[in-house]
């Protein structure tokens, strides 16, 4: 999917949001978290069928709250 102002950029999830509002990179995420780049993108960006493993979720949510230890697996994925 691609939004209509954002000239052929693709949505961004509710984790690409908040990396996004933070300055904070996919590469750094990918990083942090021990994960593939393109597995960091698929969960950034609006990926059709997409759906993480739950080990790939507990990586994200492991460096996420290293920046804000209130987030919970909730506020970025459906579960």
């Amino acid at each position: 999917m691609f939004s209509f102002f954002g000239l052929g950029k693709p949505y961004k999830t509710k984790l690409g949001r908040f990396l996004e509002k933070r300055g904070m990179t996919a590469t750094w995420l990918a990083e942090k978290a021990g994960l593939n780049r393109n597995t960091v993108n698929k969960l950034i960006n609006e990926t059709k069928g997409y759906s993480p493993k739950l080990t790939t979720i507990q990586k994200v949510m492991k460096a996420i709250r290293e920046v804000d230890p209130t987030k919970k697996s909730e506020d970025f994925f459906d579960m």
